[in-house]
């Protein structure tokens, strides 16, 4: 089991979008286990590569009662989001001790690159809709934070610094 730390908030690589990954090889899934076992140690419903460093189209996915259900994914992308939307609130561990609530689609249909090095399409609703969402953000450069106006992002981030300093 490898847990690996997360980068901080203001580090460029969680700023910037995340490269292709051009095939599924053994390197991949042993990036992919250890991102699950981070994820796990969090405890979190999803994570993606940039948050711990790695400038790859790497997610993974588990909003499962039960736990070690993750869905492993490379490149993903959103082929089609349903108009219902869902409000959840979310939060980042590379932004600590803060969270907002965010509004996404309530259902996506999501294509990428799964175990096997096959392209899948695949449905998610609910949480694990909002989870793939929040991951595909990070893969694109984005946060949570991004969704908010200026001015309340600004205050989450200077009371993630300030609780950090504690």
């Amino acid at each position: 089991m490898t847990v690996r730390p997360f980068i901080p908030f203001d580090d460029r690589r969680l700023h910037r979008p995340a490269d292709p990954v051009p095939e599924v090889n053994e390197t991949v899934r042993m990036i992919w286990d250890d991102m699950i076992d981070t994820m796990e140690a969090m405890p979190g419903v999803g994570l993606a590569a940039p948050q711990i460093g790695i400038e790859m189209r790497l997610a993974v996915v588990d909003a499962s009662e039960k736990r070690g259900q993750a869905v492993r994914m490379a490149n993903p992308e959103v082929l089609h989001a349903s108009v219902q939307m869902r409000q959840h609130d979310e939060a980042s561990p590379n932004l600590p001790g803060v969270w907002a609530p965010i509004s996404r689609p309530r259902a996506v249909t999501v294509r990428f690159l799964n175990e096997q090095n096959e392209i899948e399409d695949r449905d998610f609703v609910g949480l694990w809709a909002t989870s793939v969402q929040h991951q595909i953000d990070h893969l694109n450069g984005k946060t949570y934070v991004d969704h908010l106006s200026p001015l309340r992002r600004k205050m989450l981030i200077q009371k993630s610094k300030k609780l950090e300093k504690r």
